[in-house]
């Protein structure tokens, strides 16, 4: 068990506060305003494809990274499970929005990653893809709803979950190797996260 107080954080690595959040119950959908987007699924998605989404909504401005630096045949493990259902967000064509259901816990729906490109911030694209999430993650079966968030993430999403109805139940703190100096991301990724060398 950690100990209270402050810990040194090896150069080379981050730390970032994990949240973990569920709903137990559906709630009613929050009001929108029409984003313009369609959301489609997207079956069997290849690596190459799947990466540059998972780049364009995270890795520049958040530092998501975990998909990564997993090797190829470990992600299409994940994403070609039956129990996995990937969604892209789209504006005229454009990729905007990745969505990612994960079912296979019975009884239970991770909505494992969710996110929007810079370009639809702002616009009410969030309240709209949580929207579509809940509707999609509900289903015969369910009896939880669960995702988590990160210190590394855009500030506003940990109140925008907790508006969407879900509840903090655990909290932990990561530390691990800064993917900026493997090359997983480049260095100017989350530049509000200090590289430590």
């Amino acid at each position: 068990m950690l100990e209270a107080g402050f810990h040194a954080v090896p150069q080379g690595h981050v730390a970032t506060v994990v949240t973990y959040l569920e709903m137990r119950a559906p709630v009613d959908a929050r009001p929108e305003r029409e984003a313009g987007l369609e959301l489609r699924l997207v079956e069997r998605p290849d690596v190459e494809w799947y990466r540059a989404l998972f780049r364009k909504v995270g890795a520049e401005d958040w530092m998501w990274f975990s998909r990564l630096m997993i090797g190829e045949d470990a992600l299409l493990a994940v994403l070609h499970d039956p129990a996995v259902e990937v969604y892209v967000a789209l504006r005229d064509g454009e990729e905007l929005g990745l969505l990612e259901l994960d079912f296979r816990v019975q009884g239970e729906c991770e909505i494992a990653f969710f996110g929007l490109a810079r370009a639809a911030i702002g616009q009410g694209a969030g309240r709209w893809l949580m929207n579509r999430a809940l509707e999609r993650a509900w289903r015969e079966g369910v009896g939880r709803v669960h995702l988590h968030t990160c210190t590394l993430d855009s500030p506003q999403a940990l109140d925008f979950y907790r508006r969407s109805g879900f509840e903090p139940v655990r909290r932990e703190v990561e530390v691990l190797r800064d993917p900026r100096l493997s090359g997983h991301l480049p260095e100017s990724a989350a530049p509000h996260v200090p590289i430590l060398r």
